[in-house]
C-alpha cells in the first residue's frame, strides 16, 4: 500500500471513533441513571486525561522541536487567548460546543502531524493513529452528549456530523504528507498553538464537568487517559 493511501486509511479510522463515541451515548437509554452519573462523568475525565496526554506528550515535543522558545511560548499564549474568544463567542452565541471544539482542536493537528512524520520518514505514523482513535472515542461521546442536551439538533443529525468530520482526518493527513511537511515551523506552530487552545478548553469545560461528589471513578479516568496517551507515547518512542 502507497504512504499516501495508508494516511487515508489511518487517518479516516482514527476519525471514525468520533461517530462511534456517539453512537455509545446514544444507547444511554440502557441504564440512564448509571450513565448519566458514574460513567459519564468518568468518561469526561478519560477524554480530559486523554487531551493532557496529547498536549504533554504529542503537540508541544514535537511542536516544540520545530520553534525557538520564544516561538513556541507566543504560539501557545495565542491558542489560549483565540480558544478563550471561541468559547465566548460559543457562549454569547448560546452554543453548546466546546467539546466538539476541543476533539477538532487535537484531531486535526494531529492528523497534520501524522501526515508530515511520514514524508519524514518516521516510524511513529501506526502508533499516533491508534492514540488518535483512543482519543476521538471518549471526545466524540462527551461531544454527543453536550449537543444533544441542548435539543438544538437531533441525534441523528450530530451522528452524521460527526462522521462527515472524520473525513476532515485524510484531508489533514494528505495536507501534512505532501505540503507542510515542507514547512516544519508552520507545523510546529499549529501543533503548539493547539496545545494552548486545547488547555484552555480542559480547565475551562471539560475538568469542571467531571466532577462528582462522593465519587471516585471520574479522577481515577482522568488518570487512565493520561495513561493511555502515555503508553502511546513511550510506544512510539
Amino acid at each position: 500500500m502507497s504512504e499516501w493511501l495508508l494516511i487515508v486509511v489511518l487517518t479516516l479510522s482514527a476519525g471514525l471513533s468520533m461517530p462511534i463515541g456517539a453512537l455509545l451515548a446514544r444507547i444511554e437509554h440502557i441504564r440512564p441513571q448509571w450513565l448519566e452519573q458514574e460513567l459519564r462523568h468518568s468518561i469526561i475525565a478519560f477524554g480530559g486525561g486523554a487531551l493532557l496526554s496529547a498536549i504533554a506528550l504529542v503537540l508541544i515535543p514535537e511542536g516544540s522541536a520545530k520553534l525557538t522558545i520564544p516561538e513556541t511560548a507566543i504560539y501557545f499564549a495565542l491558542g489560549g487567548f483565540a480558544f478563550m474568544a471561541l468559547d465566548r463567542l460559543l457562549d454569547y452565541l448560546k452554543s453548546p460546543a466546546s467539546q466538539l471544539a476541543a476533539m477538532l482542536s487535537d484531531f486535526i493537528p494531529e492528523a497534520l502531524a501524522l501526515g508530515a512524520a511520514f514524508a519524514e520518514g518516521g516510524s511513529a505514523g501506526i502508533l499516533l493513529a491508534g492514540l488518535i482513535a483512543l482519543q476521538n472515542l471518549p471526545e466524540g461521546f462527551n461531544a454527543f452528549r453536550e449537543m444533544n442536551a441542548a435539543k438544538a439538533f437531533k441525534p441523528s443529525v450530530i451522528i452524521l456530523a460527526f462522521l462527515a468530520m472524520a473525513f476532515l482526518g485524510p484531508i489533514a493527513g494528505l495536507a501534512g504528507y505532501f505540503w507542510l511537511a515542507a514547512f516544519p515551523t508552520a507545523v510546529g506552530a499549529i501543533m503548539v498553538f493547539a496545545a494552548g487552545g486545547i488547555l484552555y478548553l480542559t480547565f475551562q469545560d471539560i475538568a469542571p464537568q467531571a466532577k462528582l461528589e462522593k465519587h471516585w471513578g471520574p479522577p481515577m479516568g482522568a488518570v487512565a487517559g493520561f495513561l493511555l496517551g502515555l503508553i502511546g507515547q513511550l510506544l512510539i518512542h
